[in-house]
Order: structure tokens, then sequence, then C-alpha cells
């Protein structure tokens, strides 16, 4: 791996010169940058994890390529053990940073388009596959960071992507070249876009046979001619200055995960680097593997933040001299009960995998939509049962200058202040953490990140086998089993 550590990784960032706006302006180096640096941070931690022996092997994997030790963010499957390792890692990642680490849109995007391309070359005769492969061995040996870009703007979302009054609201192919295409259009929410070092663009959709430019996959790199960033605004990035660390909650690392609009305008892609053409018939199923596997990491990396989130406010209520009552510990109970009943989620739909016909491994996909599912609902209720034991305060904290200010600093520790042997600034710092992490932008991520609610729903139902659930119910009864007659001809 060319990319081996927490400082090669910034490195590699300023070696590259993507085009990326911020507030109206352009961002020069997002390693230095207050809006960027912290998610840039929390990425980097991928990388520091491959090289701690303790979590070498959880972070690390080898290539099925080329037999060559690779950070597990660019690894195919190949096991239930692989989806195992990856939910235990993300898990160990949200605890570490409290907030996404951006690599696993990248990440669930190589595997899902790797197990679809490889059933278009087998019906099809197409050499998708093996560009596939040259460009995920480069991806592997460099140890590149990936973003996963899939969700287009839509424009009128009651017409197809062929029907829209603007034809640009989901990427789509302009230009056909000899030597590759030419491709047009954004694509929106794109998590860690603006630290990654290459982008996977993939269809939104199912797409009919009206809709083939928009159904295609390609891969370029972020600092490609024709791509601009519009990096997007997070709850409270205007207290990410110097002088007020302890009010943005997490010092070192973002709020969320460094959400971006990626514009592609005529960005020419490479035929080396294109994955899919017009193939309208298999982008159902590289969405439904990638929202799949998407959908199982939240039950980990959620849950590393429940963890985070738990702890703050149980030391809390220890400054405040609540640590004590039943009502605390019946609520910190329900927290930790939440957050493991959603951690199992995510092992029992890595546990349930199988195989594909490319040999790469899914995740149990009803179980999957289930994890997610929980997700919506119980790191919310996690993040109210903080809100309600760490109180109103948290909404109401002066600022980091009153507290350092010679005329009310005084004031602001003496009314602040808990428990008489723990200092007023740790109460303030674990009050602006929990407020970091049940407001605003990091729940609103939860909700619709991989998916809004509805469309976890619509797979549970689809996938709910409701005909052998009424059989099941039929035999229990002694109903008897008639087959639908069927109409004269």
């Amino acid at each position: 791996m060319k990319i081996k550590t927490s400082s090669d990784y910034m490195s590699s960032l300023q070696s590259i010169n993507p085009v990326i706006y911020y507030k109206g302006e352009k961002i020069k180096d997002v390693t230095l940058h207050p809006a960027t640096a912290p998610h840039v941070r929390a990425a980097a931690m991928t990388y520091a994890l491959a090289s701690q022996a303790e979590h070498h092997d959880l972070a690390t994997a080898t290539s099925h390529l080329t037999g060559r030790k690779i950070s597990r963010f660019t690894h195919v499957h190949q096991n239930v053990e692989d989806l195992l390792k990856k939910v235990k890692l993300l898990r160990i990642l949200g605890q570490k940073t409290g907030t996404c680490f951006q690599r696993c849109v990248g990440f669930d995007g190589i595997n899902a388009v790797y197990s679809v391309v490889y059933e278009v070359d087998e019906k099809l005769g197409t050499d998708y596959l093996e560009r596939f492969k040259q460009w995920l061995t480069y991806i592997q040996d460099e140890n590149l960071m990936v973003v996963g870009a899939m969700t287009d703007p839509k424009g009128d979302r009651s017409k197809n992507p062929s029907e829209q009054p603007d034809p640009d609201q989901f990427v789509r192919v302009v230009e056909r070249r000899n030597d590759g295409i030419v491709v047009r259009g954004a694509k929106l929410h794109m998590t860690g876009a603006v630290n990654s070092h290459e982008i996977l663009i993939m269809p939104t959709m199912a797409m009919d046979e009206k809709s083939k430019d928009y159904a295609f996959v390609g891969a370029i790199p972020v600092d490609a001619p024709g791509i601009i960033m519009v990096f997007g605004r997070q709850a409270g990035d205007d207290r990410r200055d110097k002088l007020e660390t302890i009010d943005v909650g997490k010092p070192r690392f973002g709020s969320v995960g460094g959400e971006a609009m990626i514009i592609f305008d005529d960005v020419f892609i490479p035929n080396e680097r294109v994955f899919l053409d017009g193939e309208t018939e298999f982008t159902a199923s590289i969405v439904y593997r990638f929202a799949a596997h998407h959908r199982s990491n939240y039950g980990a990396c959620k849950t590393g933040l429940m963890d985070v989130l738990t702890g703050a406010v149980s030391y809390l209520c220890q400054i405040q001299g609540a640590a004590k009552g039943s009502h605390v510990r019946d609520k910190v109970t329900e927290m930790i009960h939440l957050s493991e009943t959603l951690y199992s989620s995510s092992i029992a739909c890595s546990a349930e995998g199988v195989p594909t016909e490319s040999g790469a491994y899914m995740v149990d996909t009803m179980l999957a939509n289930v994890c997610k599912q929980n997700v919506t609902r119980f790191h919310f209720e996690v993040a109210r049962l903080a809100v309600d034991l760490a109180g109103g305060f948290i909404a109401t904290l002066p600022s980091e200058h009153d507290l350092k200010s010679d005329e009310v600093g005084h004031l602001v520790k003496k009314y602040f202040t808990g428990v008489a042997d723990i200092p007023v600034e740790e109460r303030i710092k674990i009050g602006r953490l929990i407020e970091a992490m049940t407001g605003g932008t990091a729940l609103v991520e939860s909700m619709h990140g991989a998916g809004s609610p509805q469309a976890q729903r619509i797979m549970i139902f689809r996938e709910g086998d409701l005909t052998k659930k009424v059989s099941l119910a039929k035999a229990l009864a002694g109903i008897p089993s008639v087959k639908p007659k069927q109409e004269a001809s």
C-alpha cells in the first residue's frame, strides 16, 4: 500500500488539486481549511488503525486479485468472515471519531459494482469486469479513498430520467467517443467527496430502456477537468475557528461526513474506466446491492457513535451529581440496550451473507434493511435519552469567549460548576459534545443516509415473503392451501 499512515494520507490530498467551493470561495487545502480539516482527520483514522497492531487484522485484508496486503476499505468481500470484520472495524472507528469516517460509500460501491459487472460480462460478453479489476488493483495498491457517487438531484420525482424537463437532473452520457464517454450532471450529498482521491459514479435507480444514457458506471479522479465540488454547510460550522474549540463539541472531528455536491461539467471518462454503458437491465442490481451493503454498515458505525454518546451523558451525570439516581441508571441501561440491539442487526445480516455469482459476498438483504430501519429509530431514541439526562444547559451554554473573558469568565465558571472535584471546563466540554452529537446534521444523516426510512420499508415488505407466512398460518389452523382457480381460456 502506497498510503500507509495518516500522514501519508494528508500528504496525498495536498498533492492533488480538486476544484472545491465553500461559502462562495475556493478551498485551496482541505487538510487545513477549518470547514474540511475535521472530516479529513476522521477519514485519516481509517489509515491510522491499519498501522496499529491491535486493529491491523480488522483494518486490512489480503487482496483476492493480487495476494497483497490492502486496506479493508478497498477489499471485495470473499466470505462471511470479511463481512463480520468490516462490522467490527466500523464500530471501533465510530467509537474513536464520534462521526462518519467516510470510506464506506466507496467501499460498498466497489463491492456492488464488482459482483454486478461479472454478471453483465457473463450474459453479454463484455469486458467490464477486467476493466474494473485493473482499476481496483490500482486503488488497492495505492490505498486510495474512493467516494461512491450515487444520489442524483432527481428533479421532478414523478418523472423518469429521460422524461425530465432538464435532462441533467440525472448524470448522463452526453457524448460517446471511440476512446471514452463524456458525462454531465451532478451528484448530491456525497460523503467524503472533498477529501477522496477517486469518484466511482453509479446510477441512482433502476433505469428503463429510454434511459440508456443514464445507465453507466465509471471512475474518475476528483481533480479531473470539469469536476466542481460545492461543500455543504453543517450545524455549528461557524464555530470552527482557532478560538472556539470547546464550542465545537468535537474539536478534532467533524459533525458528520463532510458532504458535498459533485458537478460533472462535461467530464471525459476513458473507456478503461467505464464499467457499464447503456445496459439498463443491470442498474437495479447495482442500486439494490449497494444499498444492502451500505445499510448493513449503519448498525455498526452508528453503534460506535451511540457508545460515545452513552459514555458522555454518563460522565455528565457524574459531574452533576446525578449518576446514582435510579431513573438515570434506567435510561442509561436503555441506551446500552438499544445500541447492542442495533449492533446485533449488523452482525446478523453479515453472518447470513451469501456468495454472488462472482464469488463476492453479499449481506442478507432483508436483515440489512431491518438494520437501517432500526437506525432511524434507535439512534434518535438514544439521542433523546441523552438530551433528557443532560438537561437544558447543553442548548444555552455561553461561548468559550465568555469562559475565557477577564470580565465574566470567573462568573461562568462559578455558576456552571458541578461536583467540587471535577473542573467546570470538563462539564462544558462534555455538554458541547452531547450537543454536537444530538443536534442538526448528525441525526439527519442517520435518518436519510443509505436511503430514507421509506426505502427500507419498501424492501422489507418486498422481501417479507408474505405468501409463505400465510401458508404457515393456514397449515397451523388446518386450512387447506388451495391454488387460485385459473380462468377459462
